[in-house]
């Protein structure tokens, strides 16, 4: 018989106390996709055979992301009686400064401190959080990131999770649940923005069975990877929010799918690791938690395909199709996989399921702007002094993250554009940083927020070359089953990469402007939106477009 969620609670307390106050010193090494690229595994190799060398009994973990990412490796430590205190940039060859001046001298390498967290009196360390990066952030989906082992489920139910799934098969209905996700006013963080909890009501109110909920995490945006964050840095919120929806969409006796690219090897190993976790103490499977309520949730795959993000294409390759949008209606609530009622949700925002189970929609619905609530989970890559994901109140301005969380453009340049929303997504000029981040605004603008994310180009870089590549992109990825998209896709991207090698004409920019209403005729967001680079490019900078074309 399983557990309560009491008693995992003890377990879990006891397991994070011997972290947090420990009786020998605690090593995390960041241990997600950047962290890795930048040396992780090197760097827990080499702190561990620098601590056995000396002589010092000390356990070594894993974390995700933090977030700052121009700060990978980043390492932490928490000695007994000390606060936890992060390390920058560590290589194998600094990695010795940590043992030798930190762990076992007791003094601080000012060059590689990063910050501390918590038991700060008299110790004359600041925050972590103090750090530009951090003022401006409300870490909801990310509060874990950077701080736990992602492997180990102690550590979440530790530090409040589960506590969400118990209250609500417990203390709540599934119509209860399901109004405080429809009160918090949670849209879609996928890119489409669409009510979440109007999704669920559809599903809900379904009375065939079983019901299927899906969790998109394909995430082939350019620029974008906070879903990979999530997946790799706290995989439970994800599963968590899964379960949550499964109870409030009345889906008992049904299964969830993380939907995944082949290839994401860190993400992939993260969430299969929690799913065993989850099943092993009775977070999944029959009669959850001694509420009868039963749920299953396994990972699907898809290979290198971008349109497989589209919820119905997403359908398809579950199935074990090619991976091609289906028409509409049926919409999947009433007919989806296998025929059967379907939800399909992004990462982010069954990751966000948990809190406002806890707190209540109201609290939700207190962040961020009259119709876009909540955070934003934004990615800062390209020309950009501090690239990272950040955690932000939607209703910030693009000049508070950019200048104030990012940095700024590095090296003396000056800003030029930003490009978001992914290769479906546009450009916008230096001269709208003052907008806010916002669904609506941002579309208005001839942009989207897309899936969070914002490359940053400065004066060196070419709008049309870029538009080019992003072009190319679009006609690769395009599945071919709609003609105005194959073939529209194919001829805008040529006639860009004329434009960028000095043989544009301007009859056939004229022409390619123009394609993009054709496209809208597809069946998906993939011909709807791929002219939004050539648009918003030709809107805001209409003179480097006409000098391409002779």
């Amino acid at each position: 018989m399983a557990e309560s969620y009491a008693a995992l609670k003890q377990k879990a307390d006891a397991a994070w106390q011997a972290v947090e106050n420990p009786a020998r010193p605690q090593v995390f090494v960041g241990y997600g996709i950047h962290g890795q690229a930048a040396g992780a595994p090197d760097v827990l190799d080499a702190l561990k055979k620098l601590a056995q060398a000396k002589g010092i009994q000390a356990d070594f973990h894993i974390a995700g992301g933090l977030g700052p990412d121009y700060a990978e490796v980043l390492v932490s430590v928490i000695k007994p009686g000390q606060p936890r205190v992060f390390f920058k940039n560590v290589t194998p060859q600094n990695a010795s400064r940590i043992v030798d001046e930190y762990i076992a001298g007791g003094k601080v390498p000012q060059e590689m401190f990063f910050g501390a967290i918590g038991k700060l009196d008299g110790t004359g360390l600041p925050s972590v959080f103090e750090r530009p990066e951090f003022t401006l952030q409300n870490r909801v989906a990310t509060v874990n990131c950077g701080i736990i082992d992602p492997t180990n489920i102690w550590h979440y139910i530790a530090r409040g999770g589960y506590a969400a799934l118990n209250k609500a098969l417990t203390q709540m209905k599934a119509d209860d649940v399901l109004a405080q996700i429809e009160k918090s006013n949670l849209r879609g963080r996928g890119g489409a923005a669409f009510p979440a909890g109007t999704k669920w009501r559809f599903l809900a109110t379904s009375t065939v069975s079983p019901k299927y909920l899906l969790c998109n995490g394909e995430e082939g945006d350019s620029g974008a990877f906070n879903d990979k964050h999530l997946l790799e840095s706290d995989p439970h919120r994800v599963l968590e929010g899964m379960i949550l929806g499964g109870y409030a969409c009345k889906a008992s006796g049904g299964r969830g799918f993380v939907f995944i690219r082949i290839g994401w090897d860190l993400p992939i190993g993260r969430i299969q690791h929690a799913i065993e976790e989850c099943y092993k103490l009775g977070l999944l499977g029959k009669n959850i938690l001694g509420s009868g309520f039963d749920f299953d949730i396994e990972l699907a795959f898809t290979g290198d395909s971008y349109v497989a993000g589209e919820e119905t294409a997403l359908m398809e390759a579950i199935e074990g199709k090619r991976a091609m949008p289906r028409y509409k209606p049926p919409f999947p609530a009433a007919a989806g996989l296998w025929q059967k009622p379907t939800n399909i949700n992004n990462v982010k925002t069954y990751a966000y399921a948990p809190d406002i189970v806890m707190k209540g929609g109201d609290w939700f619905a207190g962040i961020g702007t009259a119709k876009s609530k909540g955070t934003a989970l934004v990615c800062l890559s390209g020309h950009i002094a501090r690239p990272g994901l950040y955690e932000v109140p939607f209703g910030l301005t693009l000049r508070q993250v950019i200048e104030q969380i990012g940095g700024g453009v590095p090296n003396g340049k000056k800003l030029k554009f930003l490009q978001t929303g992914g290769p479906l997504g546009g450009f916008l000029p230096a001269s709208a940083l003052d907008m806010q981040i916002d669904f609506d605004g941002m579309v208005a603008a001839g942009a989207m927020f897309g899936s969070g994310g914002i490359i940053v180009g400065d004066e060196t870089v070419s709008v049309v070359e870029l538009t080019a590549t992003l072009a190319e992109f679009n006609a690769e990825e395009s599945c071919g089953k709609c003609f105005p998209c194959r073939a529209g896709t194919r001829q805008v991207a040529d006639v860009l990469e004329r434009m960028a090698h000095g043989k544009g004409k301007k009859k056939e920019l004229a022409s390619a402007l123009v394609i993009g209403d054709t496209m809208k005729s597809s069946l998906c967001a993939h011909g709807h939106l791929a002219d939004n680079p050539i648009k918003s490019g030709y809107r805001y900078f209409k003179a480097e477009f006409d000098a391409a074309a002779k």
